[in-house]
């Protein structure tokens, strides 16, 4: 009986090579109101696989050609690290504390309520939907940033480390005209106007890595 529930957006993507557990599994989830997509292998999921769908992985530990972990690890260096749950019925202590460490959402046996199958499932759903987000807005970032001329970026260092107009002239030896030209065209690429949020954008960026000389 499908639920009321509003779910988080994306396809839970369930690997098994248990044919009876994946249909099993697909079943349930489909009628608690997900989105399903099964696969009897870990390579038939990468073969699959779009770089852009959102959802989350529910996989089995042990299966034949990738297992698991192996699985696990190509998706988290992916263009699409999709959160993973992983329901296995061999789990053990080590393999669990090393596929949480890698970024797992959850360690389950097969043998687990469904309740705490379903919260897994959304956790990660709903992990999926903020981490795409962060991604989408860093790119964005990196796009704005990547329009700014290297002189631009001498004059934005300057200016996130409180110097004036003047003083940022007289180190980068140019006009005082020139300088406020170019934080013109910081400001309007980066689409910031105060010094605070462009100091703001370069932390959240770490666009300099190595912090400028004192002055």
């Amino acid at each position: 009986m499908t639920t009321n529930r509003l779910q988080p957006p994306g396809t839970v993507f369930i690997i098994d090579d248990d044919t009876s557990f994946l249909r099993s599994l697909a079943r349930l989830l489909t009628a608690m109101g997900y989105a399903v997509e099964a696969h009897g292998s870990a390579q038939d999921f990468l073969d699959r696989a779009a770089p852009d769908r959102p959802g989350c992985v529910v996989t089995d530990l042990q299966m034949p050609g990738l297992n698991g972990r192996q699985l696990q690890e190509q998706i988290r260096q992916s263009s699409n690290p999709l959160p993973v749950v992983f329901l296995t019925g061999q789990g053990d202590i080590p393999t669990t504390v090393s596929a949480m460490r890698s970024g797992a959402e959850d360690f389950l046996t097969k043998r687990a309520p469904k309740e705490e199958l379903v919260a897994a499932v959304e956790r990660a759903l709903a992990r999926d939907a903020r981490e795409r987000h962060q991604r989408g807005h860093q790119r964005e970032l990196s796009r704005r940033f990547a329009e700014l001329s290297g002189r631009e970026m001498e004059v934005l260092s300057h200016v996130v480390r409180g110097k004036m107009n003047k003083e940022i002239a007289a180190d980068l030896h140019i006009n005082l005209r020139t300088v406020k030209l170019h934080r013109t065209n910081i400001t309007r690429k980066l689409n910031v106007q105060s010094v605070a949020g462009l100091t703001r954008l370069v932390d959240e960026t770490g666009v300099f890595k190595t912090p400028p000389p004192p002055a």
